[in-house]
């Protein structure tokens, strides 16, 4: 079994947990900021459409170590320097195949973009806020982005 299998096995146990138990499961979303402005942005494999990087927070670990984690996961970037919090989002429909509380940030990052989960990442783009792709998105990730580009510090 590859680690790229396992890692999908486990992340489905763990959607299957939560809605055993019927709790929230707490993830991130990142908004990642190139050195020369430019924003990060996936294509998931699931629904082809453009999204942020990040998911849950696993057992043990924090926001932060989560953010790390994932955007090295998803873009091979690295993580220079969490800037800001965007908002927390827990509407129960916001992620279609669970009741997740995701907790948005920006982040300076670095390094070359280059997609490291093919089962999950199609492709990565960075781009400027004039060409972002904003409707439609994975998720919820049209709102935060847009919250983000409004310097809004949202709770929903």
């Amino acid at each position: 079994m590859t680690i790229q299998s396992t890692r999908s096995l486990w992340r489905f146990g763990r959607t299957v947990l939560g809605v055993i138990f019927r709790h929230p499961v707490p993830g991130t979303s990142i908004i990642p900021i190139l050195p020369d402005g430019r924003i990060v942005l996936i294509r998931r494999r699931d629904n082809g459409l453009w999204g942020l990087s990040g998911g849950m927070v696993d057992w043990g670990d924090d926001i932060p170590s989560t953010v790390e984690r994932e955007l090295k996961e998803e873009t091979g970037l690295e993580l220079v320097q969490i800037k800001r919090l965007v908002g927390v989002y827990s509407a129960p429909e916001r992620d279609p195949r669970i009741h997740s509380i995701c907790v948005v940030v920006e982040a300076d990052v670095s390094g070359q973009m280059q997609v490291q989960d093919e089962l999950e990442i199609m492709e990565i783009r960075a781009f400027t806020r004039d060409e972002l792709p904003l409707d439609p998105m994975s998720h919820d990730h049209n709102r935060q982005l847009q919250d983000y580009l409004n310097g809004l510090t949202t709770l929903a």
